[in-house]
């Protein structure tokens, strides 16, 4: 276990570049079990999960190679086992696109049920629905899903409700599937697209990401591609929130405009500068920011991952704001550490009151969840005094480098060890 520890109250100025995005690569990392030729996958975040999905897919026989420049080689055509090992995949929880991988690959699957950050129930019915529509028979037992099929046929998947992870094991499970299969009520986040588009290079026939309906014509075959994974829309948010609530003057470098609108959106309502280029944002202030009212949502709405960085934004701006959390149950549990720091605020459920104060003040705290620890580093950034986050683990699932990233932007910022020792993750 290791912590961070930041002397709050230096403005960020500068620029950061954004790493790739999380969702979409562990997303396409899986897909990649489904060809026995290499695939070249560019602009891969080094991070904890990424991390240990390229372990999980070693464990199943797969030749995976991390280089230092973000571009992972993936070669599985000696992978042989349909079984993922569980204790791997109870640290993360997109392993249960291993389902319909391992479903579409070999007919059967036998993975443990996913871990990941506690914020709140989710469930895997909807995947469960997808399997069942495409010809498979699931069981769950001892903690452990089991999958077989004498052969995938496509059919029309119907989602009773939002799931971006569903959305994507149903392409997963339909790509190599007789015959055309119709997802309606899908997702449309941009790492759903990105599998999508990551799978069409590689000769699948799948149209309409991005929409309510996605058709998926299976093919008998994929082979090998070499792409390059969209950039981090939750990162850049991050850093735009970062650099609006210490008052600095940033530039966020190597991202899609277009994925941050309704974070833009939201900024600019509080008061925030935000400027817009082709693949950058640039974002400053020249007041106290002011109250806004947020509501979670399914994109493009506001993204649920923003709402605890928000948050800490929201905690210093003028008047009274409330946030409303839609997709998950437990994601105002950092609201209790930020009390630690002199926040003002009281949840109701769904709901959470914050009225802000002039400042914050450093104190302990501790990362409930990567994108809680995210909010706590913020908080820490503008803080009067000094913040120590324990749990930075959590952190580093999702986050590249993010010490160094703030440091370049004039933060003071470490990693500490348990013993106290300066420490740094080292790249592959």
């Amino acid at each position: 276990m290791n912590k961070l520890v930041i002397s709050g109250g230096n403005p960020l100025y500068g620029k950061v570049k954004i790493s790739g995005a999380k969702n979409a690569a562990l997303a396409i990392l899986a897909a990649s079990l489904l060809t026995d030729e290499t695939c070249i996958i560019e602009n891969v975040p080094y991070i904890g999960d990424v991390i240990t999905l390229c372990d999980i897919l070693r464990g199943l026989g797969a030749d995976v190679r991390v280089e230092k420049d973000g571009k992972i080689y993936v070669l599985a055509d000696r992978v042989r086992d349909w079984r993922a090992s569980y204790d791997m995949v109870q640290k993360m929880r997109a392993s249960y696109y291993l389902l319909g991988v391992l479903l579409s690959r070999f007919g059967k699957a036998e993975v443990g049920m996913p871990g990941g950050c506690d914020i709140g129930p989710r469930p895997i019915d909807q995947h469960v629905k997808a399997f069942e529509a495409l010809g498979a028979e699931v069981d769950i037992e001892h903690g452990t899903v089991f999958a077989h099929t004498g052969g995938l046929k496509g059919n029309e998947v119907y989602f009773d409700k939002y799931s971006v992870g569903a959305t994507i094991n149903a392409m997963l499970c339909a790509v190599k599937a007789e015959g055309q299969t119709l997802i309606v009520n899908a997702a449309k986040e941009p790492h759903v697209v990105d599998l999508a588009s990551y799978l069409n290079s590689m000769g699948a026939d799948i149209r309409g990401a991005g929409t309510d309906e996605i058709k998926v014509r299976g093919v008998e075959y994929l082979h090998g591609s070499e792409y390059t994974i969209i950039p981090d829309q939750i990162e850049a948010g991050t850093y735009m929130i970062a650099a609006a609530a210490t008052g600095g003057d940033v530039t966020i470098a190597d991202v899609i405009p277009k994925h941050l609108e309704a974070i833009t959106a939201k900024l600019m309502e509080a008061g925030v500068m935000v400027e817009e280029g082709t693949d950058w944002v640039r974002v400053y202030r020249e007041q106290r920011p002011q109250r806004i009212n947020i509501q979670t949502q399914p994109y493009p709405g506001f993204p649920t991952d923003m709402q605890q960085p928000m948050g800490v934004l929201l905690s210093v701006a003028e008047g009274t704001s409330v946030i409303t959390e839609n997709i998950f149950d437990s994601r105002f549990k950092y609201l209790e550490e930020l009390r630690k720091m002199g926040a003002k605020v009281q949840v109701d459920g769904r709901v959470a009151i914050v009225e802000g104060v002039e400042n914050l003040t450093g104190a302990p705290v501790e990362a409930n969840d990567l994108r809680a620890g995210a909010a706590m580093v913020i908080a820490g950034l503008i803080a009067r005094g000094v913040t120590e986050i324990s749990s930075a683990h959590f952190i580093d699932r999702g986050y590249e480098d993010i010490e160094a990233k703030l440091s370049d932007l004039g933060a003071d910022i470490q990693r500490l060890d348990r013993k106290g020792r300066t420490r740094k993750i080292k790249a592959v």
